[in-house]
């Protein structure tokens, strides 16, 4: 009996360890530093994304994330939003330290389900050091695991995500309908005004849903629509004048894909933007950053964290004029237990010539304060 105790008190203080994101326990685990901090790989102009290898994670960069966000139907054909990320984070540790407790990679996971019948967002966040089989982001293809969170690309290319929260259960398919679609110059996405600044980047339109879901621990409700999957990484993505973005990913009811972010400056402006369109016969039209521009409309205060966001807005792409409108106001995502930031992620429609021409997530940070990656 006490022998099977010890081993359960073992397994218990293997998975508080690898769970646990407190500092102290951080310093602790990883032992006394060894030699110099890690030198991340830098995003260049002129890099050929491969795949199936780029899928998967990339460790020698700093930061990276996949990012699935997507209009669901129930089946009385109520509508919802959903996100999930994984992001990774390389720390700072010196990557020769033996010990398997050092918290040289990081895994952290934001999921969501926008409701209109709760009228507000229901969300949740983990995260934990990589590592003993808990939390990793494999590199062969994408596959990345936090605890009974998870999200892997099969060999058919489609995605299975699957979140376990009391706040907002997922357990969807994903499968693709179009080629990748690879963002700024093949892959290479600047976000300032110098190329230092910049990520790789390429995104996965128009994926067909099939799933269920659960919010709020009320029972579970098949689903189907449309998502959009990012996938970044960098090791310097933001300028340092930069204060938080404003981005839309859209899937548009005719087949095409809409992307376009801003980057707003510290002093208040635009740093720098890009927008994309590939219509529905795969032509694409890259847009300047003096192309394009968002203009609130409607803003809405947050009576949690008194941060003010244009929740609906118009974006400007060349000469085209995109009304994007909020599946309902409250989407914000407070991850202060996690990423530290404060941010608003929703499902909008956007309309054109004052008709919808397609569903999207608008993602809004720096609001609250300025943002840091």
């Amino acid at each position: 009996m006490l022998t099977r105790r010890f081993f359960r008190f073992l397994d218990f203080s293997r998975r508080l360890l690898a769970l646990s994101f407190l500092p102290a326990l951080l310093v602790l685990a990883a032992g006394p530093c060894r030699g110099a901090p890690p030198a991340f790989a830098a995003v260049t102009p002129g890099q050929v994304l491969t795949f199936p290898r780029d899928y998967g994670a990339h460790p020698g960069f700093r930061t990276e994330w996949w990012y699935v966000t997507g209009w669901l139907k129930t089946e009385d054909g109520k509508p919802l939003g959903f996100q999930v990320t994984f992001f990774r984070s390389a720390t700072g540790t010196d990557r020769a330290n033996p010990s398997a407790f050092a918290p040289a990679q990081l895994i952290i996971g934001h999921a969501a389900l926008s409701d209109p019948s709760l009228g507000r967002l229901v969300h949740d966040q983990r995260s934990a050091r990589a590592g003993f089989g808990l939390a990793y982001a494999n590199t062969p293809t994408t596959d990345v695991k936090l605890d009974d969170w998870r999200m892997l690309r099969g060999p058919d290319g489609s995605y299975r995500v699957i979140v376990k929260s009391a706040q907002a259960s997922m357990e969807l398919v994903l499968t693709p309908t179009q080629p990748l679609l690879l963002q700024g110059r093949a892959g290479f996405s600047q976000k300032g005004p110098g190329p230092a600044h910049a990520s790789y980047y390429y995104s996965e339109p128009q994926l067909k849903v099939v799933g269920v879901t659960s919010a709020a621990g009320a029972a579970p409700r098949n689903v189907s629509g449309t998502a959009w999957l990012d996938h970044e990484w960098s090791s310097q993505a933001l300028d340092p004048a930069a204060s938080g973005w404003d981005w839309v990913g859209a899937n548009l009811d005719d087949g095409s894909a809409l992307m376009a972010f801003q980057i707003r400056a510290r002093q208040g402006g635009k740093l720098w933007a890009h927008a994309l369109l590939r219509d529905r016969s795969g032509k694409i039209t890259q847009y300047t950053p003096d192309q394009v521009e968002f203009v609130p409309r409607t803003q809405w205060k947050s009576p949690r964290t008194g941060a003010q966001y244009p929740v609906a807005t118009t974006l400007v792409t060349g000469t085209t004029r995109w009304e994007v409108t909020p599946l309902q106001p409250d989407q914000e995502l407070d991850s202060r237990r996690s990423t530290g930031a404060v941010y608003w992620e929703g499902a909008v429609t956007i309309g054109r010539d004052g008709k919808t021409a397609g569903r999207g997530y608008l993602e809004m940070t720096g609001y609250d304060r300025a943002m840091t990656l």
